[in-house]
């Protein structure tokens, strides 16, 4: 199976964006049976294909150190196809909810320009893998500073919407203390859970790909990384529900969601906070390890202690003040 995969290349899901752009081009020939299902099962072809080239790009070569070795994800070309792939993932789900319009006639001839602009730079020189790190730093803290102001923002919004229902319900709406429609609330809320769950996912890639051109490893075990997921995951949910169930209160819905959010957000804010977040997994199970030197002079003086003891015991020794031992503090 995997040597099939290998056989992918960017022609593939190029073609499979193309036909997907002529597909949606016929509709305005008439209506064709079967169009829209065809364009689905492309999309979906498009993507596997598209993550698969991309996912083994990454795993091709051994991840190890140096300073001139080539990075992970660290090229024109595949920064290109990164970018061509979250616009196929965007329009695909613009597809899904509303079928009927015809966002494919602006997101495709885009996500077919930045496959294009990807091989046309294949020959450019990669970065190192520390030039790499850099670049991925800043996408991982740049995403994660705009998720968590989204968040908070879609909290805010979410206290003046519940504000603002408890004030309509008492007829207090028409005072001088006025704040934004019901309406202008929940629709800020919902676009803060989307960038909140775009801008986290990205922050979260961005940080996988950093750990692994850097130490070539992941450290799952940091709280920091386990909250980020837990709140990437929570995001995700929170937006599924959103879009898939409509309750009789959808603004209303969409704040209780949000108001969870926050609470996710801080959750891994004190994982990070608290926790060696952005060291290596190696060094940070080496703080909590005793070294050689620290287990051999911990018996020494546990040695010299029995020794002292035992002359004490016996006799052989006047009672006083045992010695102070060598090294007994560090």
């Amino acid at each position: 199976m995997l040597a099939i995969l290998r056989e992918i290349s960017i022609a593939c899901f190029f073609t499979n964006y193309l036909v997907v752009l002529v597909l949606e081009l016929l509709r305005l020939a008439g209506r064709i049976p079967g169009r829209g299902l065809l364009v689905i099962v492309m999309m979906v072809l498009g993507l596997f294909t598209h993550t698969c080239y991309l996912l083994l790009q990454a795993t091709a070569g051994e991840i190890q150190g140096g300073e001139n070795e080539i990075g992970l994800w660290a090229t024109w070309s595949d920064w290109s196809l990164l970018v061509a792939l979250g616009l196929a993932v965007c329009f695909f789900v613009a597809y899904l909810r509303r079928p009927d319009t015809i966002v494919s006639f602006f997101f495709l001839p885009a996500v077919l320009a930045m496959i294009g602009f990807a091989i046309a730079v294949s020959d450019l020189a990669p970065f190192s893998r520390n030039e790499a790190v850099e670049v991925w730093r800043r996408v991982h803290a740049l995403a994660m500073m705009i998720g968590s102001g989204a968040v908070l923002t879609g909290f805010i919004a979410g206290v003046m919407y519940l504000v603002q229902s408890r004030r309509l319900k008492k007829k207090r709406a028409g005072s001088a203390f006025r704040l934004p429609t019901l309406e202008s609330l929940g629709r800020l809320n919902r676009r803060c859970l989307i960038i909140s769950t775009s801008a986290v996912g990205l922050g979260l890639l961005a940080g996988i790909v950093m750990n692994l051109n850097q130490w070539g490893q992941v450290g799952l075990s940091d709280r920091g990384v386990l909250f980020s997921l837990l709140l990437l995951l929570w995001l995700c949910g929170a937006t599924c529900l959103d879009y898939f169930y409509e309750p009789a209160s959808h603004g209303r819905k969409a704040v209780y969601l949000t108001l969870a959010s926050l609470g996710f957000l801080i959750l891994a804010m004190i994982g990070v906070l608290t926790a060696p977040h952005g060291q290596n997994p190696d060094e940070q199970s080496k703080l909590h390890t005793p070294s050689t030197t620290q287990v051999a002079l911990l018996s020494r003086n546990t040695n010299q202690t029995a020794n002292l003891s035992n002359d004490y015991a016996s006799g052989s020794m006047p009672a006083k003040r045992l010695p102070k031992l060598q090294g007994a503090n560090e």
